[in-house]
């Protein structure tokens, strides 16, 4: 498979306090890698690293097989990006502010430009400016701007950060447009595990500057696994029960009260008759399941951070 971004030991100071340390990253052609953090924990800035915008410190970066040198833009070209919150001429149209950009980078192609509006949906809005657009609207505009020369790779920083529920559907189902009917390789930061969990292949998970792991979100969901957790008023009398009148062994007890049961062997009426018949009130019985954002949670907090 054909690596497209590939960053080694890659490392970040400002003003002497580190910001990015030891990163690796590998994203490959044509699948959407979902970039998952806290806020703050150095996703824009690897992302303006990746677009010679900032500088590194240390490191190796290559972008399409090229190390990527100080004053090399010409791979610029090939990349389509929207970082932090994009900005528009508020008083012209999405046509109009589209054209602008098509004339700076040199591309000038205007059939092109209604072609991108109507990819993102845009195609509609007739003579209506800028600032009449809501969030939503201008996510979905910085993203044509981005598209409009017909990059391969695209950055979006945090594209539905602020956005109501629709309008994050609209740009989630966009995302999953431009990478399978496109064939867009998509680099997209977030904060918001169920919005990553929807549409990535690979999530790389960083906190505090550190990439803590990248895997493959198969990978995560074949390890999802199904539990039965239990609310009792007293889970060490509850836990002898269970290994010793139902011989269940692969359970764990979290505190005083809380109990999960991985084992599927025996039915949850059987479980809750041989645990009241034994004395033990069972305040509630639920069937869980682990979730991506279990898996972030552990990882973050398993970082010494």
């Amino acid at each position: 498979m054909q690596t497209v971004i590939e960053v080694r030991e890659l490392n970040k100071s400002f003003n002497g306090q580190a910001v990015i340390s030891n990163a690796n990253l590998q994203i490959n052609k044509g699948e959407i890698y979902g970039f998952l953090g806290p806020n703050g924990s150095g996703k824009t800035t690897i992302m303006k690293i990746l677009l010679n915008l900032v500088k590194p410190t240390t490191g190796i970066v290559k972008v399409f097989g090229e190390t990527l040198k100080e004053d090399d833009y010409t791979y610029l070209k090939r990349i389509g990006s929207m970082i932090e919150y994009p900005i528009f001429f508020d008083k012209m149209t999405a046509a109009e502010n589209l054209a602008i950009h098509c004339e700076y980078v040199g591309f000038y192609d205007k059939q092109v430009i209604q072609e991108t509006l109507e990819i993102v949906g845009l195609a509609d809005v007739g003579d209506k400016r800028v600032t009449e657009f809501s969030l939503g609207m201008k996510q979905r505009l910085g993203i044509a701007r981005a598209i409009i020369t017909k990059p391969e790779l695209l950055i979006l920083d945090e594209p539905i950060n602020g956005l109501d529920p629709i309008g994050i559907k609209e740009i989630r189902e966009l995302i999953l447009k431009l990478s399978h009917e496109y064939g867009i390789t998509v680099l997209i930061s977030s904060h918001i595990v169920s919005e990553i969990e929807q549409i990535a292949d690979t999530i790389g998970v960083i906190n505090h500057g550190k990439v803590l792991k990248e895997v493959r979100l198969s990978e995560i969901k074949a390890e999802m696994t199904a539990y039965l957790e239990l609310s009792v008023d007293q889970a060490e009398k509850a836990s002898y029960i269970l290994a010793e009148k139902l011989g269940l062994k692969n359970f764990k007890v979290l505190d005083g009260q809380t109990i999960r049961i991985y084992e599927q062997t025996h039915a949850q009426s059987e479980i809750n008759q041989v645990l009241v018949l034994n004395q033990i009130l069972v305040e509630k019985m639920e069937a869980k399941q682990n979730t991506l954002e279990d898996y972030f949670l552990n990882m973050i907090n398993g970082s010494g951070k």
